[in-house]
């Protein structure tokens, strides 16, 4: 049923997919969807706060690194990597922020500025060491996570370009948006 739903809603959007349409979908009657969900505002929640759970989760087991330089790229290529990988996911969970309920939505932001604040802090520290050139962080982290998710919508595999070549290229991006630059030091 999740997976259905999750297909349908980024296919169609959540507003025009009916549990009905889910049911069918599921290939059960629309009734038997009640047994595993209240309705379908909270399919959606559960489905957005998975992915979200699922993000931080694979988030906290990236190596850490004192030189944030190396934990910019590794940030880098785990974004691409995460979000290519669970792209109908990432495409309802940021298209369909607009029809989650207040106080829903309000919990799925506050997952959204855990995983911002990560980036944000990696881009602090590259600052403060003298390692980046940043005029304002807040506003870097919001360019690059949506510079990095837009891979997702042009990317296909077997495409001129392997997913790999992609995370080369894009961590160049990155670096160079960054101003990142190595310090001798001694």
């Amino acid at each position: 049923m999740r997976e259905s739903a999750l297909r349908l809603f980024a296919r169609h959007g959540y507003a025009a997919v009916s549990m009905r349409r889910i049911a069918e979908e599921t290939g059960v009657q629309a009734g038997a969807l009640y047994l595993y969900t209240p309705d379908k505002q909270t399919l959606l929640f559960d489905l957005m706060q998975t992915h979200m759970l699922d993000l931080l989760a694979e988030l906290s087991e990236l190596p850490r690194s004192d030189c944030p330089i190396a934990a910019l790229e590794a940030f880098t290529r785990f974004h691409i990597r995460f979000h290519r990988a669970r792209s109908d996911a990432v495409f309802v969970s940021y298209m369909e922020l607009r029809n989650l309920e207040p106080e829903n939505f309000v919990r799925i932001e506050t997952m959204r500025r855990e995983y911002e604040k990560h980036l944000e802090a990696i881009l602090e520290r590259g600052r403060d060491a003298e390692m980046f050139e940043i005029p304002d962080t807040k506003l870097a982290t919001f360019a690059l996570i949506a510079m990095l998710t837009g891979v997702n919508t042009w990317y296909r595999e077997g495409g001129r370009l392997s997913l790999e070549r992609v995370e080369d290229i894009y961590w160049e991006m990155v670096r160079k948006s960054v101003g990142a630059r190595l310090i001798r030091r001694g």
